[in-house]
Order: structure tokens, then C-alpha cells, then sequence
């Protein structure tokens, strides 16, 4: 059974998605299926997703839910360990990481608030795991100006994803942009509707190759 079918069929706690996410998920997540893996979910909804990723990911996977509200403490059960605090806060991440280690995937389904997806980005993106998948979801918010977004609006997730579209190929800009570690980590970015999806690792040299037999 695939994950949109799991999704469909779901009798458990509530799952709050959008369909169109779901073939993202299993082209970022198929990897990690049945092995071990520690996810980290920022915003436990109703409970539901959680129950969904244990059911994907299989025996092996950790999963540890973030969020505000004390009353989703209650969502905890085997694989799944939920931590109370605030996605922005860098000292209740640090202990996060400091109690569970290094994430192989974060996804961040919080608030939708750009203060704290950006934030969250800024302290989580590398402490992920050096091949690891930052997913961040519902990014229509970076739209709309309650959640202090706006079309073109300086400081939203959007407007970072596209300075790091550069910074991810500072190499070729001969020195107008500095590389940084974000490019040195960086393999790829990957832009759906509402979601961006990062892909960390490192290259080798990067090297260009002619070869072939002239005719």
C-alpha cells in the first residue's frame, strides 16, 4: 500500500493534508522505508500524521512530534515521542538534538508563521543529517499577510528559497557570491506547489567531462 492509499483509508486520528503533497513525499521519503531513521514533525495536528509516517516508514523509524499545545503530549506512543515547546525557540531545539540526536528528516508542518519557518530553518537545516531531506509544507502562507506573508514580501520562506537558489550555486558566479555552507551541503532544492523539499550532501570536485570519439 502506498502512502496516498494509507491516507485514504485512514480510521485513526485525524491526517490534515493536501493531495498534491503526497507524490513529493514518497519521491523524498521512499528511501528511508524499513530502515532505521529518526523524523522530526514540527505540529502534531490531531495526532493523525504521526500514525501515518509509523505506518510508512515501518519498525525501525523514530519519530518525534514538536509542538505548543501541552494536550499533544497525549499523542505519544510506541515510535512516536512528542516534545512540547516552540519551533523558534533554538534552546528547545538544541535539546531536541541533544536528546535525540540528529534528524534524517524534518518536516515542518507548524505554525506557517515566516518568523518561525525561517527560524526553525536557520537552527534545524544543518543539524539534519549530512544526506538528509528538510521538507517544509504549506508554503501558500508565505502569501498571506496574517502569516506575515505577501507576494515578493521580504524576510518570507519564499523570498529565502530563492537567495538560496543562488547561494546553492555561488561556485559558478565567479566570485560575486561567496560559497558557504550551504552550498558545500546543498545537493538540491526542489519547489512544489505550497512545499519546498532540500536534499543535503556533498559533491565531489566539481568536474566537467568531454568524452566521446570525434567523428
Amino acid at each position: 500500500m502506498n502512502l496516498w492509499a494509507d491516507f485514504l483509508s485512514n480510521d485513526g486520528r485525524i491526517i490534515d493534508k493536501w493531495k498534491h503533497y503526497f507524490p513529493a513525499y514518497e519521491r523524498h521519503f521512499a528511501r528511508y522505508v524499513n530502515r532505521p531513521l529518526t523524523f522530526l514533525e514540527i505540529g502534531c495536528g490531531e495526532g493523525g500524521s504521526l500514525q501515518m509516517w509509523k505506518r510508512y516508514f515501518g519498525p525501525h523509524a523514530r519519530l518525534i512530534g514538536i509542538d505548543v499545545r501541552p494536550q499533544c503530549a497525549a499523542f505519544e506512543e510506541d515510535q512516536i515521542a512528542i516534545r512540547i515547546g516552540d519551533q523558534a525557540d533554538p534552546v528547545f531545539l538544541d535539546q531536541l538534538i541533544e536528546e535525540f540526536g540528529t534528524p534524517d528528516i524534518v518536516l515542518d508542518d507548524g505554525s506557517h508563521i515566516m518568523q518561525h519557518v525561517v527560524a526553525t530553518f536557520g537552527f534545524l537545516f544543518h543539524r539534519t543529517a549530512p544526506d538528509g531531506v528538510y521538507m517544509v509544507e504549506d508554503l501558500h502562507t508565505a502569501y498571506w499577510e496574517q502569516f506575515g506573508g505577501g507576494l515578493q514580501r521580504p524576510g518570507t520562506f519564499i523570498e529565502l528559497c530563492k537567495t538560496l537558489v543562488d547561494e546553492m550555486n555561488a561556485d559558478w558566479t565567479r566570485g560575486a557570491l561567496p560559497p558557504t555552507e550551504f552550498t558545500r551541503s546543498t545537493l538540491s532544492m526542489h519547489f512544489y506547489d505550497s512545499l519546498v523539499a532540500f536534499e543535503r550532501g556533498r559533491t565531489t570536485r566539481k568536474t566537467g567531462f568531454r568524452i566521446g570519439r570525434e567523428t
